[in-house]
């Protein structure tokens, strides 16, 4: 659906548009930064930020910041607690970081980008902030490579007509053809492991999660230090703990 569509709500969309204006480097904003970030006049966003301070959402305290309350989190939950899987791998991963003491991450995919549904921190390996709700592009993280690799070829078509390629790290795989030929390879093994692409220094690995249909639902990971966790043992010592939550997942 566009925005030509006799269906849709540009409204809607506007308001949405305010809500995803603030992030982990926009906590507090003043009228005129939401306005831009959400491509919206100085008016509009006003009009919008005090709909949502009426319904609860968003807090002004001086009347030039504006940030967002705890009620946004509600929009979120009501998704999460609509995955049948969400609570079963909740646990699961817990007792795979417990395992492996090292951090368990559950995404699916949006779009071009993976989502962040559950997780299970140790330790923080990576500069960037990672919680529940975090988007990353998908062709550059093993859940997402997981997650590709199980869709259908025409999708996979689109996709890759669709998404620029972006180098994030000097190890960062951007050419089409070897992406295409790393995702029939996640596919056919079952795994994924992304080694230095996202960030230096981190490396994680990923296993798909099945519904009872066999079909690919989500993914779940663990990411480590290249200092503290070399590549062999990561597929040695780790895939196997992964694997068997995969299972019990499906099987609950």
């Amino acid at each position: 659906m566009t925005k030509g569509d006799s269906e849709y709500v540009q409204t809607l969309a506007r308001g949405l548009s305010v809500i995803r204006a603030f992030g982990p480097n926009h906590q507090q904003q003043t009228l005129t930064d939401v306005a831009r970030r959400a491509n919206l006049t100085r008016a509009a966003a006003r009009r919008f930020l005090l709909t949502l301070k009426r319904l609860g959402y968003v807090k002004s305290d001086d009347g030039k910041y504006f940030s967002l309350q705890p009620q946004v989190l509600n929009l979120g939950y009501a998704y999460l607690s609509s995955i049948p899987w969400w609570d079963v791998a909740q646990r699961y991963m817990e007792e795979v970081s417990a395992a492996v003491e090292e951090s368990c991450s559950a995404a699916v995919l949006d779009g071009t980008d993976i989502v962040y549904v559950a997780r299970v921190a140790t330790r923080r390996i990576m500069t960037m902030t990672i919680a529940i709700g975090s988007h990353m592009p998908a062709y550059v993280t093993s859940m997402g490579r997981v997650l590709l690799a199980h869709q259908e070829d025409e999708w996979l078509d689109h996709y890759f007509a669709a998404t620029t390629f972006a180098p994030i790290t000097e190890k960062t795989v951007v050419e089409k053809s070897a992406l295409r030929k790393i995702l029939a390879e996640v596919k056919h093994q079952g795994y994924c492991v992304i080694d230095q692409e996202l960030e230096d220094g981190v490396r994680s690995i990923a296993v798909p999660l099945f519904d009872r249909a066999g079909k690919c639902q989500a993914a779940i990971n663990v990411g480590t230090h290249v200092a503290r966790v070399p590549k062999a043992k990561l597929i040695s010592d780790v895939l196997p703990v992964l694997q068997a939550a995969s299972r019990k997942i499906t099987a609950a």
